[in-house]
């Protein structure tokens, strides 16, 4: 009974305080597919993604009703970095749903505006809003009337000016007036308390804590950019400890006649060779509370053994030294020469594998699908020997003849198959994700094996060359590339032993493989050449290609394989390739397999709609 009291009470608390309009709210994940193509569309930055925003702290003055109900400590704010803006997953602050709708495309335009040199040097966070409110109006005055409604309908929302005290209510005045005279540029005057949240403006990235920078910048600012997020981060607190060696164990923490168990994780987030964060992750997902400390221990004397890579004698063969091949560094706008290293292996001892029965049954009709695009037997006219006399050349070389000028050479043709003017090379991702399962039936891999036997099969059919690589990496050497079958191969029972022979390893550099399998193409003679690239998900590997440097990678590789004359097209099951792969291949260059299971049919049926020009 009192816990049902006490929850009645709280629900009635937090009902009275809470200031937002729950029935008018809009989710994220209802418009992101159009706030995507929204954001693309304004912003010469093009590869940001859009990411969720977590809550932080806001230490704005709380009235005793508000402290009672235990709400108004935390805010969802808007923030961007060089990869991704980050949104709130829903927004009820309007009454109306347009408006909070409008809201995120508001956010998405103002996020738009990449910070020029002086802008970037602005310390205070209402001119640099205001700044960024005056760039975004001018560059695109069809959202001055959206931002003026906006602003209308914020400002009956916030916090009565009366209830203020002085400098809290100066402050307050000045943010209204900036909100409607963007052009004046104003600073807030020094109070003990945040003013009341701005929806309408962008925060300090969270990464960026100014107290943090400034103590841990001599040691971790190089190391830090290269360590790879814990995601899903949202429902945790955080809080700042000192260091001590002795904090480690079980802490029992008694709480109003209550025991509460918090377990110390000692997670080093500083040093450049800590890679794997599968433990840190589980770890961050079962604690409520994260501390985090600085440790200023240094790493110089640090031994780690990769038990990832496989010894020689059990590893697949090497072929050459490697290739060394360039990559993309967007933030310079440069390829650095010689920056990969790509291995070409092939399966030790595959022997010689028949199709499985599983897969005959739809091998044979896809044969018989696929040999329609064979070309029709044609005659072959003037050659040396053949089936028949050319009649036409008969006849001129009887009248050369009568007049002295008899030549009996190609005076016959022959009945040819044609042959069509194409070649493809199928790029197959083989990271380590690929050994996931799906519906507990089926690995990734051995749907990828399956699709890799039927394309084989099919094209078969048609007499078009191609070849199949497989490629995984882990960091930019090496990068490894499976020789499946090459080009001057013939499709048998040696390319089924290697495909059945694969295995899933390691991470996804994308754009080196590009770059290797256009090298492969440009070099057949063929006049129109295809690169289909199969993969489950986004470019990554453990250094800094996790994010946006690997997606851009990926995209600059692309362009150079369209500027060679090939013709790129990705298929993937990532359910979220939507919003990344129109970036990287445009709106007609890839397909989303939602049913990871209809692959192996699909894909041979993609490649037949793509050549069937």
């Amino acid at each position: 009974m009192e816990e049902q009291i006490g929850e009645l009470w709280h629900k009635i608390l937090y009902k009275v305080t809470d200031q937002t309009f729950p029935e008018a709210k809009v989710e994220l994940s209802n418009i992101k597919g159009r706030l995507l193509i929204y954001l693309r569309a304004l912003n010469k930055d093009n590869g940001l993604s859009i990411e969720l925003a977590d809550k932080r702290k806001h230490t704005n003055k709380r009235n005793w009703v508000q402290k009672m109900a235990g709400n108004h400590r935390y805010i969802t704010a808007c923030w961007r970095n060089e990869d991704s803006l980050y949104l709130p997953s829903d927004i009820a602050v309007y009454e109306d749903p347009k408006l909070n709708e409008d809201l995120y495309f508001w956010l998405a335009g103002l996020s738009s505006q990449i910070p020029e040199d002086k802008l970037s040097q602005i310390d205070s966070w209402i001119s640099y809003n205001q700044v960024l409110c005056q760039q975004t109006l001018l560059q695109h005055n069809g959202l001055k009337t959206k931002y003026h409604r906006l602003v209308k309908a914020h400002i009956k929302n916030r916090p009565d000016l009366e209830t203020l005290e002085e400098n809290d209510r100066l402050a307050e005045e000045i943010i209204r007036d900036a909100l409607l005279n963007p052009e004046k540029i104003q600073q807030l005057p020094e109070t003990e308390f945040d003013p009341a949240h701005v929806p309408l403006w962008l925060y300090q990235p969270q990464e960026q804590n100014k107290k943090s920078i400034n103590r841990d910048n001599d040691n971790n600012n190089q190391h830090s950019k290269k360590q790879k997020e814990v995601k899903d981060m949202a429902r945790k607190k955080a809080r700042e400890v000192e260091s001590s060696e002795e904090t480690t164990g079980l802490i029992a923490v008694r709480m109003e006649n209550i025991f509460s168990w918090g377990e110390h994780a000692a997670v080093d987030r500083s040093l450049d060779d800590e890679d794997d964060l599968d433990c840190a992750e589980t770890a961050a997902k079962e604690m409520d509370e994260i501390a985090v400390t600085n440790n200023q221990r240094a790493s110089s004397s640090r031994l780690k053994f990769d038990l990832d890579l496989p010894s020689a004698s059990e590893d697949d063969i090497v072929i050459n030294d490697g290739i060394l091949l360039p990559e993309w560094d967007f933030k310079k706008a440069e390829l650095i020469q010689d920056h990969c290293r790509i291995l070409e292996l092939q399966i030790k001892n595959p022997g010689s594998s028949e199709l499985p029965d599983h897969l005959k049954s739809t091998a044979k009709k896809l044969k018989n699908q696929f040999q329609a695009l064979a070309p029709a037997r044609e005659w072959r006219n003037g050659q040396q020997d053949g089936q028949e006399i050319d009649i036409d050349r008969w006849i001129r070389f009887a009248s050369d003849k009568k007049a002295g000028q008899a030549s009996a050479d190609q005076l016959y043709r022959e009945m040819r198959s044609g042959k069509r003017d194409m070649c493809c090379t199928l790029l197959a991702d083989l990271s380590l994700s690929t050994d996931s399962w799906l519906n507990n039936d089926y690995r990734i891999i051995d749907v990828i094996k399956d699709t890799l036997l039927l394309f084989g099969e099919s094209l078969q059919a048609t007499g078009d060359e191609f070849s199949i690589c497989g490629f995984s990496s882990r960091r930019r050497d090496p990068i490894r590339i499976h020789q499946l079958k090459k080009f001057n191969e013939k499709y048998n029972g040696i390319t089924r032993g290697r495909i059945n022979a694969i295995k899933p390893g390691y991470y996804t550099r994308l754009g080196a493989a590009i770059r290797y399998t256009t090298q492969q193409l440009t070099e057949q003679p063929q006049g129109n050449r295809l690169l289909m690239i199969l993969t489950d998900g986004k470019p990554n590997d453990l250094d800094q290609y996790e994010g946006r440097y690997g997606v851009e990678d990926t995209r600059q590789a692309i362009l150079e394989a369209r500027r060679a004359g090939l013709q790129p097209f990705c298929v993937t099951i990532d359910t979220k390739g939507n919003e990344y792969l129109p970036y990287l291949f445009g709106s007609n260059s890839y397909v989303v397999i939602k049913n990871p299971i209809e692959l192996p049919k699909r894909l041979p049926l993609l490649y037949a709609q793509l050549t069937s020009q």
